[in-house]
């Protein structure tokens, strides 16, 4: 009877043993199955941008941005769709945002001319729009790029000589028109300007005069093309 009892005593503990044992796997294999579910969840509620990933669900994200975006950020709470940058060196990893693709393409622009940093890029696009900028390089205007903060007249002009011929007059236009479509319905101020611009480029002045008497034309938004041209041409005789 002792040896029978002796049994059952193993077979218990052996029955003990094995639910125990089950029971761990079984709470292991549904640990595994939730942080697979949650790993995939975070990871379609990625943001994705050209550049950089931001999961908002890990960890807050220092995103260094222009002055003006900051005006044009919504409520706290609210939803925000960031285009990034990672600028990545031996010492550093640094994110920039933008809240458009334009702003960010302009960034990557700047980055490229020798002397400018991502904190000069910054800075340019903190005091001037990228439709300014391009206009203020083709028109040469060194006073306007140079009034960024650190940005002084011999960096203005080695920028100006870097990026002049990487921008075409149109395509400037025509960027500028869909920004300004998407912003307000101030387009017909800049097809004003560009009629103008073109009448003087084929009047035979030089595309960087043009643009440049173009933008010295006051209150342009309450004139049409042929009063814009009439103004511009006074400038240049």
């Amino acid at each position: 009877m002792s040896g029978l009892h002796r049994k059952r005593k193993q077979l218990r503990r052996l029955k003990i043993r094995n639910i125990t044992l089950n029971t761990v796997c079984i709470l292991l294999a549904f640990g595994g199955i939730s942080w697979t579910v949650n790993y995939f969840w975070k990871y379609v509620n990625y943001e994705i941008t050209n550049d950089a990933v931001v999961d908002q669900y890990i960890t807050p994200v220092n995103i260094r941005v222009p002055g003006s975006v900051l005006d044009r950020l919504p409520s706290v709470g609210s939803s925000v769709r960031i285009y990034t940058y990672l600028y990545v060196k031996e010492d550093a990893m640094n994110l920039f945002g933008f809240l458009n693709r334009d702003d960010l393409s302009v960034f990557k622009l700047l980055l490229n001319v020798s002397g400018i940093g991502p904190k000069g890029a910054l800075a340019i696009l903190s005091t001037i729009g990228p439709d300014d900028l391009r206009f203020a390089v083709l028109s040469e205007d060194v006073k306007t790029i140079s009034s960024a903060p650190g940005i002084g007249a011999k960096t203005a002009k080695r920028l100006i000589i870097e990026l002049k011929d990487k921008l075409k007059l149109a395509e400037v236009f025509e960027t500028a028109l869909a920004n300004k479509e998407k912003a307000s319905s101030e387009n017909d101020v800049l097809l004003a300007r560009n009629e103008a611009v073109e009448a003087l480029v084929a009047l035979g002045y030089a595309s960087a005069q043009a643009m440049k008497a173009v933008q010295q034309v006051e209150n342009a938004e309450e004139k049409d093309s042929e009063q814009i041209l009439k103004e511009a041409l006074k400038k240049l005789i």
